[in-house]
């Protein structure tokens, strides 16, 4: 048996994120993947940092992952996210800040890719929210697969006849002859109206992805935000999934 977890967008959500390490020591996977974005928004940055470096596994950085690392003042981010910003800068270490600092942000993790945002300028942290954002990444992609996060909603995007296709998310079988780049979506902030967190698994015995759903302690995480004195509407959006 050889099964992959892949997890993205954990922004500092503990309750969420052991949950899902739980589901995965249920699926028995013998590895996971860490698309990025571990801190952020949520109440737990230090924890959910810690527990994921003990992982050992391949990691690469996020756009929060960069910003909470930095010092610089951010541009483009709205009220609340920088006031979640500022105090995740306060609750991780130098060390813990150096960390984030040498993360990559593109890995091949055979027979697949992974990144956080795009493989075309991963640096700029654009979305890929449609087939046609998606159409220039199939270009820098070199594997039959790429598992990406950064928009916090499961999908699947096929390069197939010439141009990008896009799917829901449901269990498959990705044909070798196609390129596939695949949102797992977010363990600890979902996007799509769905509260649960979300992650993907790939089976490389039976060459299937499915995509996980995972209850979790809302009401816990719900609490840690607001005692911390984040914004309480970070609290209230876990709830509604958006």
């Amino acid at each position: 048996m050889s099964r992959t977890a892949i997890i993205s967008d954990i922004h500092a959500n503990q309750p969420a994120l052991e949950a899902v390490l739980r589901d995965i020591e249920h699926l028995q996977c013998n590895q996971i993947a860490c698309l990025g974005d571990i801190v952020g928004y949520n109440a737990n940055p230090s924890e959910c940092l810690e527990i994921i470096k003990s992982l050992n596994c391949p990691i690469i950085k996020g756009n929060h992952d960069e910003e909470a690392a930095s010092d610089s003042n951010p541009k483009g981010m709205n009220p609340i996210a920088y006031q979640a910003l500022m105090w995740t800068r306060q609750q991780l270490s130098e060390e813990q800040k150096e960390w984030l600092r040498r993360l990559r942000m593109v890995r091949n993790v055979p027979p697949f890719t992974i990144v956080h945002a795009t493989l075309d300028q991963p640096a700029l942290w654009h979305y890929i929210v449609n087939k046609f954002d998606a159409t220039s990444n199939f270009n820098f992609q070199f594997t039959n697969m790429c598992f990406h996060g950064h928009t916090h909603v499961p999908k699947i995007f096929i390069f197939e006849q010439g141009s990008a296709q896009e799917y829901l998310a449901t269990d498959f079988c990705p044909d070798p002859a196609q390129k596939y780049f695949i949102n797992v979506g977010s363990v600890g902030q979902p996007r799509d109206n769905d509260w649960r967190a979300a992650y993907a698994v790939y089976d490389s015995d039976t060459n299937a992805v499915y995509f996980r759903r995972v209850e979790y302690d809302l009401q816990e995480a719900q609490k840690r935000i607001i005692d911390a004195g984040l914004p309480v509407a970070l609290a209230e959006r876990l709830a509604k999934g958006v």
